[in-house]
């Protein structure tokens, strides 16, 4: 296993986006369950399971289904709410009953005249080496549920 500092400056990845859509929308988009399903998750995945209690403690969860029928599950606690600014969050990621990876994410918000950018950082806390595709794959997998996000509030 692999552990970093939790305080660890360097975040492991970051994507930054700006949406043709006010802040309070792209904000809902993230902390409202209904609309969170539609997004999140890489491109063919859906969310039968949508939970969202965007408070420090609250938690979110969420299962992901591939368009094979695989169950992806995940838990993750808030850290941090600073409502239209800050969610930072917490996932630690089982395989076969053992912790995979610890990620805690970081997302800002900000208001870019009228339009919303949205910065995405995730700090690996922890990792396994049989981690390793599941991280690797991380960036992709988030730049297509941002993808999601992104038809999501163009439409609204």
């Amino acid at each position: 296993m692999i552990e970093r500092a939790s305080g660890a400056a360097r975040p492991d990845m970051t994507i930054v986006r700006v949406f043709d859509a006010p802040l309070h929308l792209v904000w809902k988009a993230w902390t409202e369950p209904q609309h969170l399903a539609q997004w999140f998750g890489p491109k063919g995945f859906t969310n039968p399971v949508c939970e969202v209690d965007p408070r420090p403690g609250g938690t979110l969860r969420i299962t992901m289904q591939s368009p094979d029928g695989t169950l992806y599950p995940m838990v993750a606690v808030f850290n941090e709410v600073v409502e239209l600014e800050r969610l930072v969050w917490t996932t630690s990621v089982e395989h076969e009953g053992n912790v995979s990876f610890d990620i805690r994410q970081v997302t800002t918000f900000a208001d870019r005249d009228g339009k919303t950018e949205l910065t995405l950082q995730a700090f690996v806390l922890r990792s396994t080496p049989e981690s390793a595709d599941a991280l690797g794959g991380m960036e992709i997998g988030w730049s297509m549920s941002l993808d999601k996000l992104e038809v999501l509030v163009a439409r609204a």
